[in-house]
């Protein structure tokens, strides 16, 4: 029975009907559920393990003794006249971090089809989510890296840090917003098609040996490196090394490169994120 008078609602929950339609302002009100992913995602990883956060340690330490035996003393890859240690551990800390990232973006929808079927908040919390916690791990192993770096600086002369390391911030952002928007875009595919999950991580493993991570850019052909410079993770990877070792063959145009294409893909990702978000319930 209706008085009249118009009513007066404090909340209306429709569906988007833009593809453009990207409402950050929800993403901000919900901020606090963010942080409850980050910390469910931190103590449930590693809750039943025995060493628990010291796998954080473990993990860089055990992969740089093994690049150090294989490509170092085996294959005789050379580092720039760099300690291998330093210079494979740079690679593996900042490798970890955009490979995690991408991998865990990638699967969220068919990670946590039964919280998305039961609840409604901004999607976009969730991959956002996976950023900020891979950047808790990043931390421990990049302090580690630190204290490999000012080891080498006061006891060995073959590392000179400089100025560039005030970068570091920029670069964290660029690999974080190249994950993310990769991984989201893999995330909208996989939702329909299960089995990109497996070609995600196979390629993953391929893109690191395109990547210079295990190698530094000067010992390639003058056309290999220029078809390396396409890869937008390269300035990144030669900027951080060049940076904290005082090593490598770095052009700061490469970060420009970087970063244009970067903020394409990260556009591209959330458009495309937003769009599935809508319907995936549908497909998975």
């Amino acid at each position: 029975m209706s008085d009249g008078k118009q009513q007066n609602w404090t909340e209306e929950i429709g569906a988007k009907t833009s593809f453009f339609s990207v409402n950050l302002k929800d993403v901000w009100r919900y901020r606090d559920l963010l942080f409850m992913f980050v910390k469910r995602d931190f103590v449930t990883f590693y809750k039943q393990t025995i060493l628990g956060p010291i796998w954080f340690f473990l993990q860089p330490v055990l992969t740089t003794v093994i690049y150090v035996f294989i490509f170092g003393r085996v294959a005789g890859i050379s580092t720039d006249n760099v300690p291998q240690i330093a210079f494979y551990l740079s690679g593996i800390t900042i490798w970890n971090y955009f490979s995690e990232v991408l991998t865990n973006t990638s699967n969220v929808f068919l990670n946590n089809t039964s919280i998305f079927g039961k609840v409604y908040f901004p999607r976009l919390i969730m991959p956002l989510s996976i950023v900020v916690s891979g950047l808790m791990k990043f931390s421990i192993q990049f302090g580690l890296f630190l204290a490999v770096v000012i080891y080498y600086t006061f006891f060995d002369v073959k590392i000179h840090p400089n100025l560039w390391i005030l970068a570091t911030p920029f670069l964290i952002v660029l690999m974080a917003s190249l994950a993310l928007g990769l991984g989201m875009i893999f995330s909208s595919l996989t939702s329909k098609y299960k089995d990109l999950t497996f070609l995600l991580a196979f390629g993953i493993q391929l893109f690191m040996y395109a990547t210079p991570v295990i190698y530094p850019t000067s010992i390639l052909s003058p056309k290999l490196k220029q078809l390396m410079s396409f890869n937008p993770l390269t300035g990144i990877f030669e900027c951080f090394r060049f940076g904290y070792l005082g090593a490598g063959d770095f052009n700061p145009m490469l970060l420009g490169y970087s970063f244009l294409i970067i903020f394409a893909i990260l556009i591209v990702g959330t458009f495309i994120f937003n769009k599935v978000e809508k319907s995936f319930m549908d497909t998975v």
